[in-house]
């Protein structure tokens, strides 16, 4: 409401959103009066319609200068949602009542400006030398440099890693920033959530600097899965009389059910009718993507040079280690077919699942604050966050409710996203998920995916990322999603804008 010091006010209304306003028609003469009628009985008008009644209702009041200046304040007022419902004097100064608490203002938003990662290793291959905390150090200090900040402005360094022991134990976020160019001030914390972690990282990550505590934090992950193997988190305390993380209340509620990511894939294809030459093909069809997104050079914006350590000591001359060393450059059907079966009468061979790897990821997130603050200019913008708990026996399923879920909640659709990264997990995963999105397949994983590239665990959340990004700057896209099955039975999905 506007109220002038003759007496006469103007009803504004409440903003709907979407930039329109619903509000009651002008009074335009008579002294102060109460609320006119309850808002049910009001009409919807838009911003330019309550601009031009309030310049048509309210005489211009001298003490504020020219018409159009008026005009001009009226209309900001108006479009920024100033009238809120409240009244605003114009007694030769403006004064605006409390704000409605119940009204939503914009949240702030979270950039990547930078997105980096290793080419990953073969287990015992060009990275099986490195220590986990020193490879990671590597990606912090092409992150600090691509994004060209002082390394001081990082205000924290959140890491996923699903095997948290040995060389990867006590906190290997705060250990790889003490390996690295970073000083000291920046703390560091780990987290794990399976095959997500790292994914996870980001998503904490930008709720961090869009909670407006920080400005720029560093999400990212490493695994060596030759140094530190599979299922050594678990194994280990387990042989050694420290129990296993199956309790009885778990068992209780899925008797004689040992979760399984590998008869999870297996029951994935059955439930799709997914054939085992469906996936051989998808495998092959993952490496011709990685050979030519190589042999053009797509991932070299996004790849970190490190030097080749081998698990022998031996540095191959002080090469550098480029190029993904899972790929394989002959491949063929024949080959892919001839693979043994994991199990008798199944579907998946090593072949068609995710190659063990061994590599470090990340991505550097910063507040609007951040960007003016260290004058980074942002490759994205991260437009919807969000995770879901699903099956955890046939496990591999959440990408797709995940998936239907985001899309549902931002009002986007599947035609709207212009690149997908779907982890390559197994070849069920990305197969069923196509079949129940009814997603452009020509979109998902163009550059191939963890069954070419390999799935290094904790890192492959940031790994992922690091790829939409770039996919999307090479082909012009504007939306890329990202998804990917968890140990557990969960999936996290990340939408970014390209800017």
């Amino acid at each position: 409401m506007v109220r002038v010091t003759d007496g006469r006010e103007f009803w504004t209304g409440r903003r709907v959103g979407n930039g329109r306003t619903a509000g009651s028609k002008p009074i335009s003469s008579g002294p102060a009066s109460p609320r006119a009628g309850p808002a049910t009985n009001r009409t919807r008008r838009t911003d330019a319609d309550a601009t031009a009644a309030l310049l048509a209702s309210v005489p211009f009041p001298k003490c504020l200068g020219k018409p159009d200046e008026w005009a001009q304040l009226a209309e900001a007022m108006i479009t920024s949602g100033c009238f809120n419902g409240e009244c605003v004097r114009l007694d030769g100064a403006i004064r605006m009542a409390p704000a409605d608490p119940h009204r939503r203002h914009p949240m702030p938003e979270a950039f990547i400006v930078a997105a980096a990662r290793t080419a990953a290793g073969r287990r015992n291959g060009r990275l099986s030398g490195w220590h986990p905390v020193d490879l990671a150090a590597q990606v912090l200090n092409a992150l600090v440099d691509r994004a060209g900040i002082d390394p001081a402005a990082v205000d924290d360094v959140i890491m996923g890693c699903t095997m948290q022991v040995g060389e990867q134990s006590n906190n290997v976020a705060r250990n790889a920033v003490l390996a690295s160019r970073l000083p000291e001030s920046v703390p560091g914390t780990s987290l794990d959530r399976q095959c997500g972690s790292s994914q996870q990282a980001l998503h904490f990550a930008a709720q961090a600097v869009m909670s407006g505590t920080q400005d720029c934090v560093i999400a990212a992950g490493v695994e060596s899965m030759t140094r530190v193997p599979m299922g050594t988190s678990s194994s280990l305390p387990r042989k050694n009389g420290l129990g296993f993380y199956m309790s009885p209340e778990i068992q209780a509620r899925y008797p004689g059910i040992e979760f399984s990511q590998f008869m999870g894939a297996e029951m994935l294809s059955k439930k799709y009718g997914l054939s085992k030459d469906a996936l051989d093909r998808y495998a092959l069809e993952s490496h011709q993507r990685a050979i030519a997104a190589t042999q053009a050079g797509r991932f070299a914006t996004e790849i970190v040079p490190v030097a080749v350590r081998r698990a022998d000591g031996s540095r191959d001359n002080g090469e550098l280690h480029t190029v993904d060393e899972g790929i394989r450059f002959d491949a063929s059907l024949e080959g892919i077919a001839g693979v043994k079966r994991l199990q008798e009468g199944g579907v998946i061979t090593a072949a068609n699942a995710s190659q063990i790897a061994d590599g470090a990821t990340g991505v550097m997130v910063v507040s609007e604050r951040g960007l003016k603050a260290l004058g980074c200019k942002p490759l994205a913008r991260v437009h919807h966050l969000s995770l879901l708990g699903h099956d955890p026996v046939i496990m591999l399923e959440a990408p797709i409710p995940a998936t239907l879920n985001a899309l549902k909640k931002t009002g986007l659709g599947i035609d709207d996203i212009d690149a997908f990264e779907v982890n390559e997990a197994f070849a069920p995963v990305p197969l069923a998920w196509l079949q129940a999105t009814g997603a452009d397949p020509a979109k998902l994983n163009v550059n191939g995916g963890a069954i070419a590239l390999g799935h290094p665990l904790g890192a492959s959340g940031t790994k992922l990322m690091a790829t939409l990004i770039h996919v999307l700057q090479q082909r012009g896209g504007r939306y890329g999603l990202q998804t990917m099955c968890e140990g557990g039975g969960m999936a996290n999905v990340t939408l970014i804008e390209r800017l």
